[in-house]
């Protein structure tokens, strides 16, 4: 079950940080508010998480998932650009979290 919390945090967060976009800054009531609402919710079911899985694995997969997906959805959704240094700095995000992952497996 606390996997399953992980994922819901992570929809959370990225939920949030899509209305903060959405929300210029602040000037738009029901995008800031949503803001308050998804992120109270991620945090809530991250703690979840926390409760069973390890914290710097689970934080790195929170916020390296939030974080890629954050970018397609910047490059998809609101037309911001991609190119090689942005591609390969999430793939050195994936491999930190594989990385810290892994690590995790050779101290139990």
């Amino acid at each position: 079950m606390h996997w399953f919390y992980l994922i819901i945090a992570i929809l959370l967060e990225v939920s949030g940080t899509t209305c903060m976009k959405i929300s210029d800054g602040f000037s738009k009531l029901a995008p800031t508010l949503f803001i308050f609402i998804f992120y109270g919710l991620s945090f809530t079911f991250l703690s979840l998480a926390l409760k069973v899985l390890p914290i710097a694995l689970t934080y790195a997969i929170w916020s390296g998932i939030g974080t890629a997906t954050i970018t397609v959805i910047g490059v998809i959704w609101f037309g911001e650009g991609i190119n090689a240094i942005k591609l390969v700095s999430l793939l050195l995000i994936i491999i930190g979290v594989a990385g810290l992952h892994f690590s995790q497996e050779q101290v139990h």
